[in-house]
């Protein structure tokens, strides 16, 4: 038996039983990784004697008769933009190679807390933006089902790396559709949570009105495991409400008979691709012979959440991005000795930063600029409001909307890679729950013709992933 392609529930209780150690868990994760990665490039780093000492430290704490809870010994791949104590965290970008924190952000110190196991740090796109995980300084994340094609983005690798088998479960951000694009694109679960629901807090900030952390797992009970640890307040992030984190496992075996699920026309119109949409409504009308209710919505402003977007998180980006210098942060000019101080600035972030992030940075310091900001920002911020209106009409007659994840199965790698509104326009299904600050949840749907992995996506009111939940593993009943 590979112990690497066990879900977090079967891990836990093979542990427990005594069937298996931490240390045979990761070893096999290990051995999937010397197999898998050179291809793949999910990993940017793996230290395989680090890994090891913590799964055999979990094994002594489990002979001591610990118990953690049920991550406990579990190996957890994490994205490289979350800090990690005495361990490389670089963004994926050559403004940090080397930068190793000195602290752990609060959602890795809660999962050490319950005994995660760190495998390694996983590709990312350069400061999580992009939608491929090809802005990557160590290259492009490949999609485990066909090499020729983008894992998605930007948490690329840790979709990649749970797909494959590299870890038990991943964690990843969410701005505009960051995990569950490569949930969709890599076929797995991919949890996008409530704007504050979990901290982000020791996570380098990329768009800080939308970001949101979460996570890749193997199911939608695996999902709803990890949340129970990671969901909760943070007195270092004052986005995070104090509100109640239930026993989200709580919320399976529930079924959906009499349940109102809504599916958003706007979500199936022009652009998606037929087999895409088919392939959702073939789910959805098994839900509904399991007694769910369906009705058709209307989200009219879903339209505008692209343009919306991409004005408000550039800005956000560039004001974010502003510290990384050269001075106290980020890369030092490999050039002769700049004359003065604006010199210094040209030359180390023109060395450190990518393409798309200096795309980015200029469209956001262009809109925040004088006489533009009301033009630009505010009138995004007005459509962005309008958005979230949209969603609480729709939330008055349904309790969770379905729609595609993605208008298209994973592309090929390069293929929008020079195309930079091409590659935006992809998110134009993942960014308009991302402006309302809801929860929303990737959950397979099926094959393409192709072979490729099709995502469906479930969202629900502000602080009910429960609800995503319970209709997600509906969503993996009917299909088996």
């Amino acid at each position: 038996m590979q112990l690497n392609k066990l879900k977090i529930s079967e891990v836990a209780k093979g542990l427990r039983a005594g069937d298996f150690s931490c240390e045979d868990v990761m070893k096999d994760c290990l051995a999937e990784i010397s197999l898998k990665n050179k291809d793949l490039n999910a990993y940017i780093f793996v230290d395989e004697k680090m890994a090891l000492n913590e799964a055999k430290e979990m094994d002594k704490r489990f002979k001591k008769g610990e118990d953690l809870g049920p991550l406990m010994g579990i190996p957890c791949g994490l994205k490289d933009n979350f800090n990690t104590n005495g361990v490389k965290t670089t963004c994926c970008s050559n403004m940090l190679k080397g930068f190793v924190p000195p602290y752990d952000a609060n959602v890795v110190k809660r999962l050490r807390d319950a005994g995660m196991v760190m495998v390694g740090k996983t590709n990312m796109d350069e400061f999580a933006c992009g939608g491929s995980t090809e802005h990557s300084c160590f290259g492009a994340t490949r999609n485990p089902y066909d090499l020729s094609r983008v894992a998605g983005g930007t948490s690329g690798g840790s979709a990649a790396a749970t797909a494959s088998d590299m870890c038990i479960y991943a964690m990843g951000s969410d701005t505009g559709g960051s995990i569950r694009q490569p949930a969709s694109f890599c076929g797995v679960v991919g949890l996008k949570v409530t704007y504050g629901r979990v901290s982000r807090s020791g996570i380098t900030a990329m768009a800080s009105s939308w970001d949101t952390v979460g996570h890749f797992a193997k199911s939608v009970e695996d999902a709803a495991i990890v949340l129970n640890v990671t969901a909760g307040k943070d007195l270092k992030d004052a986005t995070t409400p104090d509100v109640n984190v239930p026993d989200y496992t709580s919320f399976l075996g529930k079924g959906v008979k009499g349940l109102k699920i809504g599916i958003p026309k706007e979500y199936f119109g022009e652009g998606i691709d037929s087999e895409v949409a088919d392939k959702v409504m073939e789910v959805v009308e098994k839900l509904k012979k399991e007694g769910a209710k369906v009705m058709e919505v209307s989200l009219p402003m879903t339209k505008y959440a692209v343009a919306a977007y991409y004005v408000m998180m550039p800005a956000e980006l560039s004001a974010n991005l502003e510290r990384f210098d050269g001075i106290r942060y980020g890369k030092k000019p490999s050039k002769s000795a700049p004359q003065d101080l604006v010199e210094y600035y040209f030359a180390a972030r023109g060395e450190g930063f990518g393409s798309e992030i200096k795309r980015r940075i200029m469209i956001g310091t262009y809109v925040l600029s004088a006489g533009y900001y009301d033009a630009y920002y505010k009138k995004a911020q007005k459509v962005r409001t309008l958005i979230i209106k949209d969603f609480e009409k729709a939330f008055e007659e349904v309790d969770v909307l379905i729609a595609p994840v993605s208008p298209i199965p994973a592309f090929k790698v390069g293929e929008l890679v020079d195309n930079p509104l091409a590659m935006y326009m992809a998110d134009v299904l993942t960014i308009p729950a991302s402006a309302a600050g809801l929860p929303a949840m990737s959950v397979p749907a099926g094959m393409s013709s192709g072979g490729l992995p099709i995502g469906l996506q479930i969202i629900a009111p502000q602080f009910e992933e429960g609800r995503c939940f319970t209709v997600g593993e509906a969503v993996e009943k009917v299909q088996q």
